[in-house]
Parts: structure tokens; C-alpha cells; sequence
């Protein structure tokens, strides 16, 4: 075998072993020792520092210069059209590029994107494709697409995520905000949870960064990322790669036809939500309804043919596989951490400490040690920043002249979560108790959010305003009321249901337990005939006791 990586060498490793060979085998053949054998068939990812993120290439800053001469070619001469080392020597002249490109880096280019180019403005032949056969079980296509989704009333692009199967043509969606290695393969573990299985052959993919680290000249070989090759092995998958460009997407028509007529006909008009969480969760009943639909002209429909293909999928792993991705940032001066170029919040007591990001497709989780100290949804523009109100109010009550500029403020506004009601209930407490004493009083208020329901809270504010009680302790006493009066949809009194609306509120403990059908307290009251004996034996001598 080749030197490669260790994680290709557990890959091989839980491949043999998946054969039937037993531990003393695999050491034979792979020159290890038991315990590099045990640690491969117990988890496909090894324990080892992560390799350095790959760099741009020097030849990015003169892409759109060379394709702009080629594509000023379509139009010239046959014999009067750039060379590569033509490119390379205007590069060199009019453009300063001495020494940053080479002339192998300008002939690769040149030799890909002028086919590339001419292709575009079709000027190549059209293609004859040939019809194939695809077996039960064996094969499946992966690719991602951009759609555009109204998330909270802002135009936002996501990425569309898709594995279908060549065979019955069932597919599988799932949306998130990028298309990073998190969504890449919470896609494929989504998938192959409904699937109920993995393809036994292969799945088609194309040069995607997250499974794709190089291209080998232009061949089919590839140098795949360490993370996804362990992957792969956990679940077994067997991968194939699409050529470069326009001719690697015939190579996989199956799911780039597949992800334009789910666009278009269950993403047309573009949907309003509220998260991602719950745009997944339509698409997964819309998958559920594709079920019924023919393609093309089939004779029997997509559930039809999954059924047949469904017992012949390889069974999935015992265990999951940690799709997320681990990060250790220190908190910054301002209760922040930086993960992938944006910024997030975290409680202001964790300011200088060191935590632990967990980093989804759609969302991230920091904990401290193995508490989760708070959660984010995921930014989808690089530069963002992203804070919680929450994380700050304890600094805010030593710090009452902040909150009006603060960032957390805004966001809190924009959100929903710092409501009218919230704002006017802060102007009449500092026009009664002066600007800090006032603004004290509702960062008191908001902390009531952290043990009672946001709409709770809401209302309580409303009836002490109206009350004119500007303090926190009355606004909780409000919310605890309004929760009192609303916690039971239909009550029973005499064996006759009652609506709670046609119910007074209950306003006291005793009616509570009465409505609650709770043991009536049979206790006697508490008697004081005892002490009136005493009185009465003191009326008798009023003199006893006294001095001569």
C-alpha cells in the first residue's frame, strides 16, 4: 500500500476488516500493531492534529484577465489566438505577475478553462448521451444548489443539499445556511437516516471542497480531505468523481435535474419562515408527498421502486458520526468569541477564558468543559456578529448608561424580543424613579425572561404599566397572575366540564385547590381558650404577686 495519511490507513484497516479478516490479519498485512488495529475498528477518525487549511492559488488575482483574452478568442483568427505562453508572457509584461505565477500554473489553467469558455458561448458540439442502467441499491448522486428563502423577512440565499438514488429516483433535501463540510455531511447522515440505509456501489459526486482537497492533473484522482475520508469509512461509502466542469455535471444529470424541479415547484413563490429548523421540516413531509410522483415515463412511481430498492441498501452504523466540527476560542474583551469570521456571544462572565465551539451547518453550540453556556443560529455572511441581550445584563446593571447604544439592544429589537411594550414600560420607569435607577429596574425585568415564557413576561409588563407599577418585583407578580389565569384550557366542577374562559380568574390559593379537586384541609381552627383560663385566674386575684 501507499504511504498515505493515517486516516487512509484506518480507512483500509476497517475495510479488510469488513471482509472478515480477523486482528492478527489486518496487523500482517498493514505492518501495525494491535493497538493501531483496535483504535481503527473503534473509530474511523484517528487521533491527530489537523492539517493546515490549503492556500489560495497565486495564479486567483489574473483569473478573470485570462479569461477575459480568451474569451476575446472566439472571435479571432484560428492561428491568431492566445497560446499559454502567450498568456503567460502578457502576464508577465502588462500586468507585473514576475515572479507570482509560473508558466505549469498558466498552462494547466489555459488547457481547462478555454474548453470551459467555448462551451459557454456554445461554440462547442452538442453532446450524445448514452441511456443507463442503474441496480437496485447500488448507486446514488450528491450535489448542492442555491435557493432563496425569506428567513424572518430578509431575503437570504442558502444551500440546497441532495442525495438521490439512480435507481428509484427518491431524494432526499435538506437546507442550511452554507455548503461547508458541516452541511455536506449532516446531509448525508439526514439522508441516510430516511433512506433507512447507504448505497451499496457507488455515489457520484463532483469536485466539491468539502470532500475534495486537489484535482490530479485530469485524471479522476483526487486528494481527498482527511475528515471526509473518515467519514466515508465510517459509513462504507464507496465515492466516484465527476470530471471538471460542464461534462462532470452530465456525469451526475440524475440530482442537477432533481434539485431544479424541487426548486421550482415547492420553493416557487419563495417561503417565508422563521428558521431553517423549521423550513427542514416542510421539506421533509414534501419529500414524503414526492413519493407518489412518476418520472418521466415510468410505469410505476418513485415510493414503488424505493420499496424494491430499500431491503438491498447496506444497514447503517451502530454509532453516529460527529458531523459538527470542534473549535477552542478565547473569549474576547467585549463576551465574544471569532469562529469562521464572524463573531458570536457568550455569557460576559466567561470574558478571558478559553471554550469549546461545536459548529453545525446551521447553528453552533459553546460549551464550557461540558456545560452548554449558549447556542446561536449561524451567521451567513462573513464579518457578522451575532449577540444575545441575556449574555450581558448583569454588566449592564453596574454599567445602567450602556443599554440605550448597546449592540445586544438592537438585535434584541430587530428579533422580536424586546417588544413596545418593553420600551414603554423603560420610559415611564425612568421618568419616575431617573434615568439609572429606571433602566436597573428593567434589566431586572428581562432577567424574569430567563425563568418565565417570553409572552408571560409580555403581559405582565402590559398590566403594570397600566397599573402604574414601574418596579420589577410588580411585573413578576403580573406574569405569575396572567399565568394563573391561563394555565388550564378546561376545568371540572360537579363532574360537568366548564371552559376556563366562562371561569373567573383564580386570585387565591384556597379557590385554586377547590378547582383543582385537592383534599379539602379538615384541620381544626386553632383555639385560644387555654390563654383565656390564664386571664381568668388573674382577674380572681388581682393582687397576688403584688408587693406590701
Amino acid at each position: 500500500m501507499m504511504a498515505g495519511s493515517r486516516v487512509d490507513l484506518y480507512a483500509a484497516i476497517r475495510r479488510d476488516a469488513r471482509t472478515g479478516m480477523s486482528n492478527r490479519a489486518l496487523q500482517r498485512k498493514h505492518g501495525v500493531g494491535y493497538r493501531t488495529v483496535a483504535a481503527a475498528l473503534e473509530s474511523a477518525w484517528p487521533k491527530a492534529r489537523k492539517p493546515p487549511p490549503k492556500r489560495g492559488s497565486r495564479l486567483d488575482p489574473y483569473r478573470d484577465v485570462i479569461d477575459g483574452w480568451l474569451r476575446d478568442d472566439l472571435d479571432a483568427p484560428r492561428k491568431q489566438r492566445h497560446t499559454a505562453k502567450r498568456i503567460f508572457d502578457r502576464l508577465l509584461d502588462e500586468h507585473e505577475a514576475t515572479g507570482v505565477v509560473s508558466y505549469g500554473m498558466v498552462r494547466d489553467y489555459v488547457a481547462t478553462r478555454r474548453r470551459e469558455i467555448r462551451i459557454e458561448a456554445g461554440r462547442e458540439p452538442a453532446n450524445t448521451f448514452i441511456p443507463q442502467e442503474h441496480l437496485p441499491g447500488r448507486e446514488a448522486e450528491v450535489d448542492f444548489g442555491e435557493v432563496a428563502i425569506r428567513l424572518r423577512g430578509e431575503l437570504v440565499t442558502c444551500a440546497l443539499f441532495s442525495l438521490r438514488l439512480s435507481y428509484s429516483g427518491k431524494a432526499v433535501h435538506r437546507i442550511s445556511s452554507s455548503a461547508g463540510q458541516e452541511a455536506f455531511f449532516e446531509g448525508h447522515a439526514h439522508a441516510f437516516n430516511v433512506l433507512g440505509g447507504v448505497p451499496t456501489g457507488k455515489i457520484r459526486y463532483d469536485n466539491l471542497k468539502a470532500a475534495v482537497a486537489s484535482v490530479i492533473g485530469f485524471s479522476r484522482q483526487r486528494v481527498e480531505a482527511d475528515r471526509w475520508t473518515a467519514f466515508r469509512s465510517h459509513y462504507g461509502i464507496e465515492a466516484f468523481y465527476c470530471q471538471p466542469g460542464i461534462q462532470g455535471a452530465h456525469e451526475k444529470g440524475g440530482v442537477e435535474g432533481q434539485i431544479g424541479w424541487f426548486r421550482r415547484n415547492h420553493l416557487v413563490p419563495v417561503p417565508e419562515v422563521d428558521s431553517l429548523a423549521e423550513l427542514n421540516a416542510l421539506i421533509d413531509v414534501w419529500d414524503i408527498h414526492d413519493d407518489s410522483r412518476r418520472i418521466g415515463s415510468r410505469a410505476h412511481t418513485v415510493g414503488e421502486h424505493f420499496s424494491t430498492e430499500e431491503p438491498l441498501l447496506a444497514p447503517l452504523p451502530t454509532e453516529p458520526f460527529e458531523t459538527g466540527r470542534w473549535f477552542t476560542p478565547r473569549v474576547d474583551r467585549y463576551a465574544q468569541i471569532a469562529v469562521r469570521m464572524n463573531k458570536y456571544s457568550v455569557p460576559a462572565r466567561m470574558v478571558g477564558r478559553q471554550v469549546r465551539v461545536l459548529l453545525h451547518a446551521s447553528n453552533l453550540v459553546v460549551f464550557d468543559g461540558k456545560t452548554e453556556i449558549a447556542r446561536h443560529e449561524r451567521l451567513m455572511t462573513k464579518g457578522g456578529t451575532r449577540v444575545d441581550l441575556d449574555h450581558y445584563l448583569e454588566v449592564l446593571l453596574r454599567k445602567p448608561g450602556a443599554p440605550p447604544g448597546a449592540t445586544a439592544l438592537e438585535q434584541a429589537r430587530a428579533a422580536g424580543r424586546f417588544t413596545p411594550v418593553h420600551d414603554s414600560w423603560w420610559a415611564a420607569a425612568c421618568k419616575a424613579h431617573g434615568d439609572a435607577e429606571g433602566t436597573r429596574a428593567l434589566i431586572e425585568v428581562l432577567m424574569l425572561h430567563r425563568h418565565l415564557p417570553h409572552d408571560q413576561v409580555v403581559a405582565g409588563l402590559a398590566a403594570a404599566l397600566n397599573a402604574g407599577a414601574l418596579t420589577a418585583d410588580a411585573v413578576a407578580l403580573e406574569a405569575r397572575k396572567h399565568d394563573n389565569s391561563t394555565e388550564e384550557a378546561v376545568i371540572e366542577i360537579s363532574g360537568e366540564p366548564l371552559a376556563s374562559q366562562e371561569a373567573p380568574a383564580v386570585r387565591s390559593l384556597t379557590e385554586r385547590r377547590l378547582r383543582a379537586h385537592l383534599p379539602a384541609d379538615d384541620r381544626p381552627l386553632p383555639s385560644v381558650e387555654k390563654y383565656d383560663q390564664l386571664l381568668a385566674s388573674r382577674r380572681e386575684n388581682p393582687n397576688k404577686g403584688a408587693a406590701p
